[in-house]
């Protein structure tokens, strides 16, 4: 089955399905304790190199 199959049958644009199904993805990793967890060290690490870089 294609994109085009599955937007075709929920009578949608394949854009559409993709904005779709890219919204559900983040609502549900947004919910994803572990996810998160993983999000936020990354985040710290980035800040404290950019932090070193700006010295």
């Amino acid at each position: 089955m294609t994109v085009e199959v599955v937007a075709r049958g929920r009578g949608i644009s394949v854009n559409a399905l993709v904005v779709n199904a890219l919204t559900a993805e983040v609502e549900r990793v947004r919910h994803d304790e572990e996810f998160m967890g993983k999000f936020r060290e990354i985040t710290e690490r980035d800040k404290e190199i950019l932090e070193r870089l700006a010295q």
